[in-house]
């Protein structure tokens, strides 16, 4: 069976398609009127710019969780290419528990960055402060962890491009 035809794990996606499309909705409206604000009115909000730069950072993150769904994440795939095809999916879910370990490795620095962030009570911009801007980088990270165990025990089938074409 696989893991992604859970009925929780389909609700997940949905929720991370929904905070996708919602992120990058959001910034094409943002960017828009500050365009038009700027050129016909001569002003635009001054918390838009900050908040661009921050929703990138949310919709690159996301875009991240999104992918490693369907283990569509860039890779350097050598082992494909070079092995015998009988061990590749031993050598991927190493590979798998390689990745998690970084992601949990990234999460764990990144939330206690976060928790420094909320200790000296810094603001990022219009009062918003800057440990909500970043709260996305160890939630992803540990969703992609999250993702990258689901991997591991159940590994996403895919054809290997063995002909040097991806």
């Amino acid at each position: 069976m696989n893991i992604n035809d859970n009925k929780f794990i389909k609700f997940i996606n949905k929720i991370e398609d929904g905070l996708l499309v919602t992120i990058l909705s959001s910034m094409i409206v943002l960017a828009v009127y500050q365009i038009f604000s700027r050129n016909l009115f001569n002003d635009g909000v001054v918390w838009i710019d900050p908040l661009l730069r921050t929703l990138v950072l949310w919709v690159g993150l996301s875009g991240a969780v999104v992918a490693t769904r369907t283990d569509n994440h860039i890779r350097i795939d050598v082992f494909s290419k070079h092995l015998p095809k009988n061990i590749l999916p031993y050598i991927q879910r190493l590979v798998y528990l390689f990745t998690m370990a970084v992601c949990l490795l990234i999460a764990w620095h990144a939330a206690r960055f976060v928790y420094s962030e909320y200790e000296y009570q810094t603001i990022a911009f219009s009062g918003i402060p800057a440990w909500v801007t970043a709260l996305i980088i160890p939630v992803s990270f540990s969703l992609i962890a999250i993702r990258y165990l689901l991997l591991v025990i159940s590994p996403y089938e895919r054809e290997i491009a063995l002909d040097g074409n991806c």
